[in-house]
């Protein structure tokens, strides 16, 4: 307790030059309260109004959590968050707090939040007179020869008071006599009693005296205690034990172990025999604490070590010995050994986490406070000097406060959760002390999310191929995107944007971005369309990001071949053709004629013979149409033969048509005679046909330049490097085909019809109809893929 009396008188100083200090250059630092009350108070007495003398708002104490952050175990104040009181929790006894006559003081930290602050208070405890002045002992014994001269001095138990100041022990009284009369000698902070013999002795006419010593205190009213003293008249040796040194003083280490020997004492008596044979013995009226660390071999002086030494308990102790002589009165010396503990490095320094946020938003700005941190150390001078620091390269930093060892663990840098989602902060605190000693502090610290990071898509823009035909309202395809964020910040809708003219036949689910189709798609009337979809997550503020989705309708077989030639008058295919009986072989009889709307493999159309009179006569190119003669004809062949003509397409699942030829062998004058009527009819006929044709090709030609205008300025507005060609050209023979390309990156696509293209190569396990064709923008002519 003398350690920790001292200890804070010690802090009473450092803070009235901090209070200085702070008043000259401090603007901006927490002020520093002090209060006195007398101790022995009741629980609950208030001790002064803490929020009132910091100028804080009493409303919002208790949403700051007012409170009071002490680093010692026993807590004797609280404050009211009511109305910012500070109050005693615990009855306080300043005896057994702080012991001596110097200040008591009691540092408390007020500590309130958002924003977070920290106020020192300190409160002086002031000392009532509660107890009263006692003796260890309540008798005492001297043996004074008769001839003793008068003045000479006997020290008397000095009395202890544990109250402080004016309420200690101001003097002694001593009982009226004849002989005696007492004396108060003034060693260091101490009142010594003294018995001094004022008139010389006479055994014959008394040998015994009793007499009352009466300690009493400065309190109002004085306490006192009383010593009964008795003096026992005895006779001549006159030769008093007397020490080499009156006082002893001596250093020694903390550490030093039990057994030590600390020093030896010495007293030297002339007398002879019995009279000058010296026993040491201790002082009665120390300390207990004094016996049970050193102890004094009565015979030799020697004074050990009993007990082991901390410097932080006590660090100064002060033994009073005593010399005994074997004389009839026995006579005594006094000396005082001083013993000053040195202090070692054995105390390491110790963290305390005043306040503590485990979560920081990763938006948190470079010098956010995290925590308020003190250091502390029990040893003194070198040994409790304290650097502290923290140990990894982490966006923290401890910054000074400015009372000496505090510190505020602040960001340094900027944070990203989506990088560094936890940390653990070491805050290491070493002495200077020779070995160093050390303390490690962990702090765990939880970076919390913000919206910081838009959903993005893997691959932009994304191209699906979807067959015609596909079932109305079934999905038919899916975007997905991430979001780095976490929870609320990562959830994502999906929405296709505005400005899209596809929500009529397109549905996107918001949940999962499955894409419905609301319609059947026909290849023919919709080959390709383009659509963005928008990936929102639900932070706040939400944000977005956006996907462009080509989509590109494959052709299925769905339409069988069309006979354009022959048609008969009622829309039948079947055809009439006269020849002359007198035709060479290879003669060309007419050429049928179809057109398929597919594309590609299931437009690309073949000609068959189904049925046929003659085998030997007639010949039907597959490619072509065309209807050649194998043969002359004989008189012995038939005048009339009918050919039927199967057209199919090339599809998985072959579609097709038939047309009907009658083939009439004439004589070579009736041939030219119905060869010139018909001639001339089909000369008129021709010529309407050849309008409407002329028409028709016009109005389609217009249609596709337009269409392909309209393309190519669609294509050009995006950023991707898409392009598609729609060619549509007549076959050498007159049979109708459609080929249709596709540009993707680096691969072109071609859906084509009968006759391809020099070069043209089949994709293996493609779609029966694609064709991947060589690049003739570049000089190297390879194949893509």
């Amino acid at each position: 307790m003398g350690n920790e009396r001292r200890f804070r008188s010690s802090e009473y100083c450092w803070f009235v030059f901090y209070f200085a200090f702070l008043l000259f250059f401090g603007r901006q630092t927490l002020a520093e309260l002090r209060y006195s009350i007398p101790e022995e108070m009741k629980e609950g007495s208030v001790v002064g109004n803490v929020a009132k003398d910091l100028g804080l708002d009493k409303t919002s104490l208790i949403d700051r959590r007012f409170r009071v952050v002490s680093g010692s175990k026993d807590a004797f104040f609280e404050v009211n968050p009511d109305n910012g009181a500070l109050q005693i929790q615990k009855k306080i006894d300043r005896e057994e707090l702080c012991q001596g006559s110097g200040a008591c003081l009691i540092e408390l930290k007020i500590l309130v939040e958002n924003p977070l602050e920290i106020h020192y208070v300190v409160v002086e405890i002031t000392d009532v007179n509660d107890h009263s002045p006692g003796f260890t002992e309540k008798e005492q014994q001297f043996q004074i020869a008769e001839h003793t001269s008068p003045g000479t001095r006997f020290q008397l138990h000095a009395a202890r008071d544990p109250d402080a100041g004016v309420n200690s022990i101001r003097t002694y009284t001593l009982t009226v006599n004849d002989h005696f009369e007492i004396h108060v000698s003034q060693s260091d902070e101490d009142k010594i009693p003294f018995l001094v013999l004022r008139k010389s002795l006479d055994r014959e006419q008394k040998n015994k005296h009793l007499l009352y010593v009466t300690a009493v205190d400065g309190g109002k009213p004085p306490r006192s205690g009383t010593l009964n003293v008795s003096i026992i008249v005895l006779d001549v040796n006159d030769n008093r034990p007397v020490f080499s040194q009156d006082t002893y003083q001596i250093e020694i280490y903390e550490n030093v172990p039990v057994g030590t020997i600390v020093t030896r004492v010495n007293a030297t008596d002339p007398d002879e025999g019995t009279n000058g044979e010296i026993e040491y013995s201790l002082s009665k009226a120390l300390a207990r604490k004094v016996y049970d660390i050193f102890e004094l071999d009565s015979l030799s002086g020697q004074i050990k070590l009993k007990g082991a030494l901390d410097f932080e308990d006590s660090e100064i102790y002060k033994l009073d010995v005593q010399a005994l002589d074997k004389g009839t009165p026995p006579l005594s010396g006094r000396c005082r050994v001083i013993v000053k503990i040195k202090d070692v490095n054995d105390n390491a320094p110790e963290i305390e986490v005043t306040s503590l946020s485990n979560t920081v938003s990763e938006d948190s700005k470079p010098g956010t406070i995290i925590s308020l941190i003190s250091v502390t150390d029990k040893d003194s001078g070198v040994n409790g000097k304290i650097i502290s620091s923290i140990t990894e390269e982490v966006p923290f930093e401890l910054k000074p406060s400015y009372k000496e060892n505090t510190y505020s663990v602040v960001t340094k840098g900027f944070l990203d959760r989506e990088e560094v989602s936890h940390y653990e902060i070491t805050i290491k605190a070493t002495d200077c002390g020779e070995p160093p000693l050390s303390t490690l502090k962990t702090l765990n610290i939880q970076i919390a999310d913000v919206n910081d990071n838009s959903p993005h898509f893997e691959q932009n823009p994304l191209q699906f191929y979807l067959v015609e035909n596909n079932v109305a309202g079934a999905s038919i395809f899916s975007v997905s995107a991430k979001d780095n964020d976490v929870n609320d910040n990562a959830a994502i809708s999906y929405h296709i944007a505005r400005g899209n003219d596809v929500t009529s036949f397109l549905n996107v689910n918001s949940d999962n971005g499955q894409i419905s189709a609301l319609k059947s798609f026909d290849f023919e009337t919709l080959k390709t369309f383009q659509f963005q979809v928008v990936a929102t997550d639900s932070g706040t503020p939400s944000l977005s990001s956006n996907v462009t989705v080509n989509v590109f309708i494959l052709d299925q077989n769905d339409n069988a071949p069309v006979i354009l030639y022959p048609v008969s008058s009622n829309g039948s295919a079947e055809g009439v053709e006269e020849i002359p009986r007198n035709v060479n072989a290879g003669h060309l009889v007419t050429k049928v004629r179809a057109y398929d709307a597919d594309i590609g493999y299931n437009g690309w159309l073949l000609f068959s013979l189904q049925e046929v009179t003659d085998h030997s006569l007639f010949a039907l190119d597959r490619y072509t149409g065309q209807i050649r003669t194998l043969r002359s004809f004989t008189e012995t062949d038939e005048a009339e033969h009918k050919l039927v003509i199967l057209v199919k397409d090339n599809g998985n699942v072959s579609l097709s048509a038939t047309a009907t030829v009658i083939v009439k062998l004439v004589e070579p004058k009736e041939a030219f005679a119905a060869s010139d009527v018909k001639s001339s009819t089909k000369d008129e006929e021709g010529n309407d046909v050849t309008f409407y044709l002329m028409i028709t090709l016009g109005s389609v030609s217009v249609l596709f330049l337009i269409s392909i205008i309209v393309l190519i300025a669609m294509q050009c507005s995006k950023s991707t490097d898409y392009t598609s060609k729609y060619l549509q050209e007549p076959n050498y023979d007159g049979t109708l085909c459609h080929s249709i390309q596709y540009r993707s990156g680096d691969k072109r696509y071609m859906l084509v019809g009968p006759r391809m293209s020099i070069g043209s190569t089949i994709v293996p396990g493609s779609h029966a109809n694609t064709l991947v064709l060589p690049d003739r923008r570049r000089t190297s002519g390879e194949v893509r893929h």
